[in-house]
């Protein structure tokens, strides 16, 4: 008896989850969704087709340019699909994609140009108000002619590309790299994509800064089953319409918009900015279903539907996560205002990629609103008492600790950081505070760093912070530590008023004095009208605490 071989299907491979690159996606995507529409920007629509053409016609320009595999190209755009064109084709050649926050200045770019190694820089001539190149000018010393960059201060950097209608000296045009590369042969970027190893360096995504400097965050391409994993467990499907707002240069933007899109064969609407009138009209008219955000962005969107209510009767949920502080009374009111949206909860960071814990669509309106999910699949998650790493049992706080399939490989050249960031038995450890529900799900309670201690006593600002957004005049408030010459440190709140509230300062502490502990009442408030964000939408607790200590010195 003889035995004919037969084509294995994906789905019964041998391995139960088989490697792939992330640069394959655009053309797995074609192949399952063909013409139906994958992206919607500004009228310009493309299938999922185009979309994939276009990813290869990017990935022959990144060979004429001459990138290499590893190497690693800085993108430093706006929302717009050549980022996301290019931002594919660079895990199709094999190199390494750096985002960089469009928020950035001459400081931090050039810090991030460094600190990665990065070999090319792709990014605008100027967008809006913002001379970007003018910037790179200032802080790289470009060639005059068509030679490679030969500067000190940035040894690995050969190339600066611009998206711009017009050539600049020093700098190659994108256009001009685009038709170079339709000469090269599509069988010969099809051997380069052959040859990238799944297991390599994706990307280096730098942290949100909050605390310091940025550090490069190293990921690869098993982050993609993490997003497979998350779309069927939500239910995602090519009757889906995303609307991505949040910068792809953000894990959450480019998670959940970008490569959620394109694996599960749900539409993405992408927007340049956030605009809550924009996403709101967007959201009605093209009936969308899935919108994410930080708490700022939701809370935004709630006021500009209260203020001019939009039909979102399409809207099925969008993850909130743990991160930002207030999540609790903001999703409270999301579940009234945007209804019938519902807000998943959920815990990650840059370190473990999005969705290390994620709530279920069954889940409570309590267990939305009070919870962080429960550990994905491929995660485990332990409260562990900070000074010992030792596990803490249900109910006491400790600091979040994961192991899981999508944790880092590590920061870019910080070793000591590194090792730092990790327990001697190989968990990361957060900086964050949590408990375990008895519901099974996790808690989280803010950064260790945001943990006061007030005459011995521990105190969570996020409760303070809680209980101060049940005062009808406070739109958003958050709490930070300033030093105290009696009790080491004591709490000082910023706080944001309605639009005509009146509320003085003495009311505010009083409306604390009366329900809660005396050590948790914040002893000075100040009013605000903006708050210090990062480029992904967090607070920059750090830059509260330098303004409560200008403002107000030592207590007593």
């Amino acid at each position: 008896m003889t035995h004919q071989s037969v084509p294995t299907p994906l789905a019964a491979s041998a391995d139960w989850y088989p490697k792939k690159s992330v640069g394959d996606l655009p053309q797995d995507a074609a192949r399952r969704f063909g013409d139906r529409t994958a992206l919607l920007f500004e009228g310009r629509s493309y299938s999922f087709t185009e979309y994939a053409e276009q990813v290869d016609r990017a990935a022959r320009a990144l060979l004429a340019l001459g990138v290499r595999p590893g190497d690693h190209v800085a993108v430093w755009l706006n929302n717009s699909p050549d980022w996301l064109f290019i931002q594919y084709a660079i895990a199709r050649v094999g190199a390494v994609l750096v985002p960089i926050n469009t928020r950035f200045r001459t400081d931090d770019t050039a810090y991030l140009l460094r600190q990665s190694d990065s070999a090319f820089l792709i990014c605008h001539d100027t967008a809006g108000p913002v001379d970007f190149l003018g910037m790179v000018r200032r802080i790289v010393s470009l060639p005059q002619g068509e030679e490679e960059i030969d500067d000190p201060n940035y040894p690995r950097l050969r190339r600066v590309v611009t998206l711009s209608e017009t050539r600049a000296p020093g700098t190659l045009n994108w256009a001009d790299l685009l038709a170079a590369g339709d000469a090269i042969a599509p069988a010969d970027l099809e051997r380069r994509a052959a040859s990238v190893d799944p297991d390599a360096v994706f990307v280096i995504l730098y942290t949100s800064g909050s605390t310091g400097y940025p550090k490069g965050v190293m990921h690869a391409h098993i982050l993609l089953r993490s997003i497979e994993q998350r779309g069927y467990k939500s239910n995602i499907s090519p009757t889906d319409t995303i609307l991505n707002y949040l910068p792809l240069f953000h894990a959450f933007g480019l998670s959940e918009g970008s490569l959620m899109s394109l694996a599960t064969g749900a539409r993405q609407i992408l927007t340049v900015f956030f605009d809550p009138d924009e996403a709101l009209d967007i959201a009605e008219r093209e009936k969308v279903t899935i919108l994410h955000g930080f708490d700022i962005h939701i809370n935004m969107l709630m006021d500009a539907q209260e203020a001019r209510p939009r039909d979102l009767s399409a809207l099925r949920f969008g993850w909130l996560p743990a991160g930002p502080s207030n999540v609790v009374s903001v999703a409270e009111r999301a579940l009234r205002v945007l209804a019938p949206w519902r807000c998943f909860s959920g815990f990650g960071m840059t370190e473990t990629w999005t969705g290390a814990c994620v709530g279920s669509i069954d889940d409570s309106d309590e267990q939305i609103c009070a919870g962080s999910g429960r550990p994905s699949l491929g995660f485990e998650v332990r409260i562990a008492d900070p000074e010992t790493d030792q596990p803490l049992p249900e109910g006491q706080q400790g600091e979040i600790q994961l192991t899981g399939f999508t944790v880092m490989k590590g920061y870019y050249n910080k070793p000591d950081e590194t090792r730092a960031t990790f327990s001697a038995d190989g968990w990361l450890k957060s900086g964050d505070v949590g408990y375990w529900r008895p519901d099974g799900h996790l808690r989280f309670c803010g950064r260790i760093k945001d943990m006061l201690k007030v005459g011995g006593e521990n105190v969570d600002t996020l409760e303070i912070e809680s209980y101060l957004l049940g005062h009808p005049d406070i739109k958003q408030a958050f709490v930070t530590g300033i030093e105290s010459r009696r009790l080491s440190e004591v709490p000082v709140a910023f706080v944001e008023l309605r639009p005509g509230a009146e509320a003085t300062e003495q009311a505010l502490i009083d409306f604390c004095r009366n329900h809660m502990a005396s050590f948790k009442v914040p002893r000075r408030v100040t009013f605000v009208t903006e708050f210090p964000m990062t480029g992904s939408g967090k607070i920059r607790k750090v830059d509260l605490r330098a303004d409560a200590r200008e403002r107000f010195g030592v207590l007593e």
